[in-house]
């Protein structure tokens, strides 16, 4: 396990688990990065981790991508 700001690119992962506050959970619920959940690291740049989650593409911060817990998938 990892966060997913230490994915490198072209990675698959799945999402283990999200920490934060309460605010912070519901905020990546929200936005989809709930446990379960398999997406692709596009890249990261300029200290944002973008990534392919359900037929989209997403860019947060790294601050939000260390709160992210997640497993490799192969």
């Amino acid at each position: 396990m990892m966060p997913l700001s230490m994915a490198n690119s072209n990675e698959k992962v799945m999402i283990f688990k999200t920490g934060g506050n309460s605010e912070v959970k519901k905020h990546l619920g929200d936005i989809g990065f709930v446990p379960g959940t398999v997406l692709s690291v596009i890249s990261q740049h300029s200290g944002d981790v973008i990534v392919n989650l359900k037929e989209s593409h997403l860019a947060i911060t790294k601050d939000l991508a260390q709160k992210i817990i997640v497993n490799l998938v192969n």
